[in-house]
Order: structure tokens, then C-alpha cells, then sequence
């Protein structure tokens, strides 16, 4: 649903449990306004656990140049992994 979704379901909720002032037979708005803020809280929880539970992983590839020996060449590859979430502005 996303951040965006979810506020929009707890204003929309909120206008209607807490502003809207109309009768209309069968429906009760108070009701509805209180079950479009339920949605919207779960959403907005549920969006932000996923969130912070992704695991972000940085991969940093280092290739030295070739040292060239008499009869010998030799390359050197190197990988660093780390889990840990990039600093800000990344």
C-alpha cells in the first residue's frame, strides 16, 4: 500500500469519523470513517516493518593492476560484503 496510501486512508477516515455529520440509511459514515483509519494504521505499520526489515547489502570490488614479473603476470581480485544499511545521502 505504501506510506502515501496509508496517510491518505487515516485523513480520509478521520474527515468522516469526526466531520461528516450525515444520515444515510443503512451506512453509518462514523463507522466507515473508523474502519478507513484501522486500514490505514495496519498499512502504515505493515509498510514501515518491511521497511526496516530489509537487509541492504554493499558490495565493494577492488581489482589491483597487474604486476608483470619476468615470466609471471598476477592479478588480485578482492570482494568486501558488508550488511549494514549505507550512510545517509548513499
Amino acid at each position: 500500500m505504501g506510506i502515501g496510501g496509508s496517510i491518505f486512508l487515516l485523513a480520509l477516515g478521520a474527515i468522516l469519523a469526526f466531520a461528516v455529520n450525515a444520515d444515510i440509511s443503512g451506512l453509518d459514515i462514523n463507522i466507515i470513517g473508523w474502519i478507513l483509519m484501522a486500514a490505514g494504521l495496519i498499512g502504515l505499520i505493515v509498510t514501515l516493518w518491511f521497511w526496516n526489515s530489509r537487509r541492504r547489502t554493499v558490495v565493494t570490488r577492488q581489482t589491483a593492476a597487474p604486476v608483470a614479473a619476468p615470466q609471471q603476470v598476477r592479478t588480485e581480485y578482492r570482494e568486501t560484503r558488508r550488511d549494514d544499511v549505507p550512510p545517509p545521502g548513499y
